[in-house]
């Protein structure tokens, strides 16, 4: 049997794990915000971008202490020996995963908001490193994208 805390806690929400947002169903790839039509973005769509998801970062951030305190509550109360119930995960490791969720969310909050100050002061959309342009679909699928495709974490140099 699954200890109530683990269950109340898994099966709240649905996440999309790529964005670490709440997926919709019935959403349509063209539905978010930024260009569609193929125009290259600006500054002005990518800052309306990142403060949408800005909003939603911290709505997720305060979703995610609702569900942390209803987990530390519903386990509070319970002398459940979790660590050999065959039948679910432990509480230990649900915890870890929710804070491990917690503190992605948590990055990419600080990256969403790095890129609003690079907005803000003119950097935005040049490469740190070689200050090149950003490619503008790069920028697209990445708003907060610090470098260009060339200087990237995890592109191998040659």
């Amino acid at each position: 049997m699954t200890h109530p805390a683990s269950r109340n806690v898994t099966a709240r929400r649905v996440v999309d794990q790529r964005t670490m947002t709440p997926s919709r169903p019935d959403a349509d790839p063209g539905d978010g915000p930024g260009p569609s039509d193929g125009a290259e973005p600006t500054a002005g769509d990518a800052a309306a971008r990142l403060r949408e998801e800005r909003v939603s970062l911290h709505a997720r951030m305060a979703a995610l202490a609702e569900d942390m305190g209803t987990f530390f509550e519903a386990s509070r109360d319970s002398n459940a020996d979790d660590e050999h119930d065959p039948e679910g995960q432990t509480i230990a490791y649900e915890r870890a995963q929710l804070s491990a969720v917690t503190e992605q969310t948590r990055r990419h909050l600080a990256e969403v908001e790095a890129a609003l100050g690079r907005i803000d002061d003119g950097s935005y959309g040049s490469c740190e490193v070689c200050g090149d342009p950003i490619a503008p679909a790069r920028l697209e699928v990445r708003p907060t994208a610090r470098t260009c495709v060339a200087h990237a974490p995890g592109q191998r140099r040659r």
